[in-house]
């Protein structure tokens, strides 16, 4: 590829969209994908991950590379034409924290930069519509965020009560339909409005065979988040800001990751009012609220005359009460006991299938699993969670090598010595932004 796309032009162009999308809060554009031209397709090529699944014609980043220039300006004349036809994602499977299996379709490597390329093209519009609620899958916000936030809000009321929502696969019940028309209340450019519904409609191919559906979000597409947002936007964010909110007897607050949302509610009255209400609205979209998994926790100051207050799950993390450092009741989180249960049964099984392995190469593993847990859960007040996977992974390690062979006898005592040698990295608080009461 000659030369780089010039970021400030593009940059530019992206800020321009955010302009007039707030100058017209209450217009849908008309005009927007003209925005895109071949530097804006080589800005998504950049952004584009390069090592990922083929699709299903099997082309990998490399060979499509190859004459770059070339196919993102055919790709464009097929965009602009309207003669560009979304190929079905290839499926395939990753396992759940369940032990069950999701799905997930993976696009070829050029309709992934054309999903880029729309991103890039719709996020700074709906960036301006969002409401600060969400968290999951928007720029410049993290699940972290998501977390801090969360506790701020149980603060600022006590504890209050906790609606813990879970949808029912949510992200294969989407109406195609409904998510058109809310597409539509913001963007009306005929390209753009086309583009997206080939995309809803392009299919999945499986063991040869293509299926469609009216209802699912192309899972494993780069543009199935923003999706996901504007669905959820409009069905549960702007209902509960403009509709709930001012309805309400006393304080309440939501907080969402992608289809992981929680409410935080001051009063039991005014949560339950919200719960009874919730999967009326939810119907309108074609939604399911799971009855098994969503659960109304009362998480109030715990009293001696109460009840002790119950503790509840989100974002990997479980929110509790316990004693700070200085001997008072303050809300804490720590990891949660499926999560940890997952991240050990990963090492387990690694260990396992790997322990004939060069110890150079196990330890190698064993130490990026670690750092990479250590990366989403070493938060503050987490530090017992974190020492007991450090601890674990230890013994899981020793285990397997012990059973390498009928001589490999290792022991505990010989095993203070290999550590030494092979030293795992320690639990660390990476995040440490977040205060304790």
């Amino acid at each position: 590829m000659a030369g780089t796309p010039p970021l400030g032009t593009i940059s530019t162009k992206r800020q321009r969209i955010a302009t007039l999308a707030k100058e017209m809060p209450d217009r849908a554009l008309r005009t927007l994908a003209h925005h895109i031209d071949v530097e804006w397709l080589k800005e998504a090529w950049r952004q584009t991950r390069k090592d990922g699944a083929t699709g299903i014609d099997g082309q990998t980043a490399a060979a499509y590379a190859q004459d770059l220039e070339g196919n993102l300006a055919r790709l464009l004349d097929r965009v602009k034409s309207g003669l560009y036809r979304a190929p079905p994602v290839r499926r395939t499977y990753i396992p759940k924290a369940d032990g069950k299996m999701r799905p997930l379709g993976i696009p070829t490597i050029e309709d992934k930069v054309l999903q880029r390329a729309f991103l890039m093209l719709l996020e700074p519009l709906y960036e301006t519509v969002f409401h600060d609620c969400s968290y999951g899958f928007r720029p410049g916000r993290s699940a972290h965020q998501a977390l801090e936030q969360l506790r701020n809000h149980l603060r600022s009321v006590g504890g209050g009560w906790v609606l813990d929502v879970d949808i029912r696969a949510f992200f294969d019940s989407v109406v195609h339909a409904i998510l058109r028309e809310l597409v539509q209340q913001r963007v009306r450019d005929g390209v753009v409005i086309r583009q997206i519904g080939k995309w809803l409609n392009a299919g999945v191919m499986e063991a040869g065979a293509l299926t469609r559906s009216d209802l699912g979000t192309p899972q494993g597409g780069v543009i199935s988040p923003l999706l996901a947002n504007i669905y959820l936007h409009y069905a549960v964010d702007e209902w509960f800001a403009v509709d709930v909110v001012p309805r309400l007897r006393g304080r309440a607050h939501l907080v969402r990751y992608a289809d992981d949302f929680v409410m935080v509610f001051e009063h039991e009255d005014d949560a339950k009012r919200v719960m009874k209400v919730l999967p009326k609205r939810l119907a309108r979209f074609g939604l399911e609220v799971s009855p098994e998994k969503t659960r109304l926790v009362r998480f109030g100051r715990p009293s001696s005359d109460t009840h002790p207050p119950d503790s509840f799950d989100f974002l990997g993390f479980t929110f509790h009460w316990g004693k700070s450092m200085k001997g008072s009741q303050t809300i804490r989180w720590k990891t949660a006991k499926k999560r940890l249960a997952r991240t050990l049964r990963n090492v387990w099984e690694y260990c396992r299938d790997n322990r004939h392995q060069p110890v150079k190469a196990q330890h190698a593993a064993l130490s990026r699993k670690l750092r990479g847990h250590y990366q989403y859960f070493g938060l503050t007040m987490n530090m017992h969670a974190l020492d007991q996977v450090f601890d674990r992974v230890k013994a899981i390690w020793r285990y397997w090598l012990d059973r390498r062979s009928q001589k490999a006898n290792m022991t505990w005592q010989r095993f203070q010595h290999f550590k030494k040698r092979w030293p795992l990295p320690e639990p660390r608080v990476v995040h440490s932004v977040f205060r304790t009461a």
